[in-house]
């Protein structure tokens, strides 16, 4: 029996998911550790893929500190989980991983960074990005925080606006507008991708990470997750996340050639900055 068949007849009729339903997008993925992905939002890559996607990993470090394992070196162990993290691609259908090669356990929301997460951001030209919520509430990873924060603070207002780092379109990479965020970890969600006919997938990616799963077996740890998901609501499968939606800038929406006068302007620039209240998301 597929993992969680049993569940999927008591499953609620199906989330409302609108981003895609036009059409497949690009995502980006940015997360500070490999395996943090799989284990977050395995099942919505897996999905999007499927739905034909173009999804790209960036991961700010290459997990160099997590093991037990007195005998391996930061550098040995690195490259274990950099091969682990491109089997699990593999398998989801990533199309490329990023690596990044900042330290475990010390990464900064540094002008660094932020920097080249907008250098891919304008790279790749991605419609959503999914990263951290680096703003929740109680225990979190220093490293979760810190990418959380620089990725925001790259997709708004950074991105968007050439004036930011002006190498990068030097370079050919044009300033970008990232329209979608969806933060994982998040201490209120609004926006959930129903997983079930993906479970088997991210459970086959989440075990290429094989040095983070200690003596435990597939069987093990697939009777951990369906005992997780009989406790949740209706035994749905699902990947919940905080939505954030960009309002596109008031200069781009101006047509060419209209000159904004000074008062107008002050009131965009406050009307880019604020959140609108509302259930569903957020917005900048």
């Amino acid at each position: 029996m597929a993992l969680f068949d049993f569940l999927r007849w008591r499953r609620q009729p199906a989330f409302k998911e609108d981003l895609g339903a036009e059409g497949p997008l690009t995502a980006m993925v940015i997360f500070a550790h490999p395996d943090d992905a799989e284990f977050t939002c395995g099942g919505t890559v897996a999905k999007w893929c499927a739905q034909g996607w173009t999804v790209y990993y960036v991961l700010a470090t290459s997990g160099d500190k997590g093991t037990h394992e007195a005998e391996l070196s930061s550098q040995e162990l690195a490259a274990i989980r950099e091969q682990e993290q491109r089997d699990a691609c593999r398998v989801l259908g990533v199309k490329d991983v990023v690596f990044l090669g900042y330290p475990d356990g010390f990464v900064e929301p540094d002008h660094d960074l932020r920097g080249q997460v907008v250098r891919l951001l304008r790279r790749y030209r991605p419609d959503v990005v999914l990263t951290w919520d680096g703003f929740r509430q109680g225990f979190n990873h220093s490293d979760h925080r810190a990418v959380g924060i620089a990725v925001r603070d790259a997709v708004y207002p950074a991105v968007r606006d050439h004036l930011y780092y002006p190498e990068d379109k030097r370079d050919g990479f044009d300033a970008h507008q990232v329209n979608e965020m969806l933060l994982a970890g998040a201490d209120d969600p609004d926006y959930h991708v129903d997983i079930g006919d993906h479970a088997e997938t991210k459970l086959e990616a989440v075990l290429c990470h094989s040095s983070q799963l200690g003596e435990r077996s597939k069987d093990e740890i697939r009777k951990i997750w369906t005992e997780r998901m009989r406790s949740s609501p209706g035994g749905r499968l699902r990947e919940s996340f905080k939505r954030v939606t960009v309002r596109r800038s008031m200069r781009q929406q101006q047509p060419p050639g209209q000159e904004a006068s000074a008062q107008p302007a002050a009131a965009n620039r406050h009307a880019e900055s604020s959140e609108a209240s509302g259930p569903s998301r957020s917005r900048v």
